[in-house]
């Protein structure tokens, strides 16, 4: 446990000014506290440029959308608050929140006339995994929740309720010592990890479920493309549990995970491979260029 988030220092983009980092709150009957009415992105910076960053703000507008509420600052305007938020803050590499939701002139569960607020962070985040976990893999527990199916959940809004069951997943995976959790969706099949995408290696092809139910993060689509451009397969597919004895490597993905190599899920084995560690540099090399390219 380091310094409480609430303390840092720095300043915050809220609601279209910069506040001080402290005095960036909201009040406790908040619709977006009570009824999860609130959409966020995780993004990163690297060498002080975003790395996909239209692509995250017309995703928090779209997930605003699903939730049936219109954030009122264009994809311009945020992705100029982003950047404002680096630069005022003096950082170069930094983890970048956005988060929207639903303000306190009604606390009911209908709350259609409430103000919509808007909010934008950045901090200093290394990977969600050391560099030593990343290469070495890290060990995933089974988790006992399952995506839901999208007829009951906007599942592919990146919605804060959504990621409850995540929490509850990570913190059990973490108390029996492993450092997350893959989940399956409601028909028992390979989903997700927590807050990553999962990735499957067999015969020198890339396999990864199908992002039907769950969120089809943008760096998913990075490393895809990235694959796919030296020549290697990806199959998006269906994946039973029970497939996973046959696969060699295996790695997730997220903004916050970057990639990372997995070694263990519960009962199965994996050894990171050269597939996992070609992707884990080109990714780097991607968000390095894409900073340099944008800062020239």
């Amino acid at each position: 446990m380091g310094i409480p988030f609430d303390k840092f220092d720095g300043v915050i983009w809220y609601d279209g000014k910069l506040v001080p980092w402290t005095e960036a709150t909201l009040h406790v009957l908040s619709h977006g506290l009570h009824y999860a009415s609130a959409v966020f992105e995780g993004e990163r910076a690297y060498g002080g440029q975003i790395f996909k960053c239209t692509q995250h703000s017309e995703r928090l507008k779209r997930s605003a959308q699903t939730l049936d509420f219109e954030i009122p600052w264009s994809v311009a305007e945020i992705d100029a608050a982003k950047r404002l938020v680096i630069e005022k803050n003096n950082f170069s590499d930094a983890y970048v929140r956005p988060i929207a939701w639903r303000g306190s002139e009604m606390m009911g569960v209908s709350a259609q006339d409430n103000t919509i607020h808007l909010a934008i962070a950045a901090w200093q985040w290394p990977s969600y995994f050391t560099p030593e976990e990343r290469l070495k893999g890290i060990r995933l527990d089974l988790a006992e929740y399952r995506r839901p199916d999208p007829k009951t959940a906007p599942s592919l809004a990146k919605a804060a309720g959504l990621y409850m069951i995540c929490t509850i997943s990570k913190h059990r995976a973490e108390r029996r010592g492993f450092a997350d959790a893959m989940m399956l969706d409601w028909q028992g099949r390979v989903a997700e990890c927590t807050g990553a995408n999962i990735f499957f290696v067999k015969d020198g092809k890339i396999h990864t479920p199908i992002a039907d139910c769950f969120l089809d993060g943008l760096t998913r689509q990075t490393v895809i493309e990235i694959a796919r451009r030296r020549g290697i397969e990806v199959v998006e597919r269906r994946i039973m549990p029970d497939e996973l004895k046959g696969f060699t490597e295996c790695f997730v993905t997220g903004s916050a995970a970057e990639v990372t190599a997995v070694s263990e899920i519960a009962d199965w084995r994996f050894t990171p491979g050269a597939i996992t560690k070609q992707l884990m540099e080109a990714y780097t090399a991607e968000t390095l260029a894409k900073g340099k390219a944008a800062a020239a």
